[in-house]
């Protein structure tokens, strides 16, 4: 995620902040000044933050490392201004083991939870008296810093089992209901008890909690990105590379002059090519670079200099899935795709769209009966 600042890895992960988590600093810094609270109750609230995100890297580590235990590595884990976001290179599609990884997150917390709660003097601060009760909580300091930690981890085992999408409670929630329906269903189903919550969140964020609008909205998005996901997965299930790669491509020569490439393409429709020499991938000319050579004036240069050497290929044979899950993981979405180290087509972002399109429509079927006539 661009914007990250890295803070190191634990067990092998990445963990990283984004830029915009200091504007949640800053937000809680301007609401304690609002407050006339003094500098030492600001520096309280801005420690709680602090440590309440390390219980959340915690949370997103417990769903990290379960994954790993099925074989399914973790990218990084990025924390934002609303938690925490483990980048899992994919969720488990069995269900006992997509459980397994969504509920591990929550149990950090409860675990939290539960030691915090065997070492607080909870009487003391579970007073009947409201005045009593308000003199004690009003602003986080030395001695009530843990119970405002484990009040803090309760109240993220409950939101995060909230049964919608993209919360842990919706990824359960499905993996058991995908114990009795196919995955598409059981996503359907899950993603649309998602939207009514969402719904919920926002009858009552218009009266009372303006925050909760946002949950709202969050929620919906959320529910429908991952029944679309799902659908589309199912459609590329058992379909390889080949089928959906581009063919009719044309190759660039590191030595070609840019004036050479634009002719191609003001006398074709590719924006993107594969260089070539030998029959070995060199790089990926995108549109993109050439536009920007050409508005730096920098129309002499050759193909090798802007190329993108840093290229990955993808063999004919690999799963779409897989393929498709990483093309949505990158901006730059073209890919040489070779059949042993023959290069044999491109495959990207749009065609691999059209491809679902098609077969979505049960195109399947009428190559079929075509190929019977």
């Amino acid at each position: 995620m661009k914007g990250s600042l890295k803070l190191g890895r634990i067990a092998g992960i990445k963990i990283q902040v984004h830029w915009t988590f200091l504007l949640l600093i800053l937000w809680i810094v301007v609401l304690e000044l609002t407050k006339g609270n003094s500098t030492e109750a600001i520096l309280w609230s801005t420690f709680f933050i602090m440590v309440l995100f390390g219980c959340v890297v915690l949370h997103e580590l417990g769903h990290a490392l379960t994954a790993q235990r099925f074989n399914i590595p973790t990218q990084q884990i990025t924390l934002l201004p609303i938690g925490g976001v483990a980048s899992l290179e994919k969720m488990p599609e069995d269900p006992k083991e997509e459980f397994l990884v969504a509920i591990a997150g929550p149990a950090v917390n409860v675990v939290i939870a539960l030691i915090l709660y065997m070492v607080l003097p909870m009487e003391q601060f579970l007073v009947e008296d409201p005045e009593m009760a308000e003199e004690v909580l009003s602003t986080i300091n030395g001695s009530n810093f843990l119970f405002f930690l484990f009040s803090a981890n309760v109240l993220l085992v409950l939101f995060n089992l909230i049964p919608a999408f993209p919360m842990d409670g919706g990824r359960i929630f499905r993996a058991l209901l995908s114990l009795k329906f196919s995955r598409v269903q059981a996503t359907r189903m899950a993603a649309k008890l998602g939207q009514l919550v969402a719904f919920f969140f926002l009858f009552i964020g218009l009266f009372y909690n303006p925050i909760l609008i946002l949950i709202a909205i969050f929620v919906y998005f959320g529910a429908q990105g991952e029944s679309v996901m799902v659908q589309q997965l199912a459609i590329l299930k058992d379909h390889n590379v080949e089928e959906a790669m581009m063919t009719n491509i044309t190759t660039v020569l590191p030595e070609d002059r840019l004036e050479e490439v634009i002719d191609i393409i003001l006398t074709g429709t590719e924006r993107d090519f594969i260089v070539a020499q030998n029959g070995e991938v060199k790089g990926v000319l995108y549109q993109s670079a050439l536009i920007e050579a050409f508005k730096s004036n920098r129309s002499d240069l050759r193909v090798k200099d802007i190329m993108d050497k840093d290229v990955k290929t993808i063999q004919a044979s690999d799963d779409l899935t897989t393929i498709y899950r990483m093309i949505q993981s990158k901006t730059k979405s073209f890919f040489p795709v070779l059949e042993g180290d023959e290069l044999v087509g491109a495959v990207d972002r749009e065609n691999v769209n059209e491809f679902m399109v098609f077969h979505g429509l049960g195109h399947d079927r009428l190559l079929g009966s075509q190929s019977k006539a």
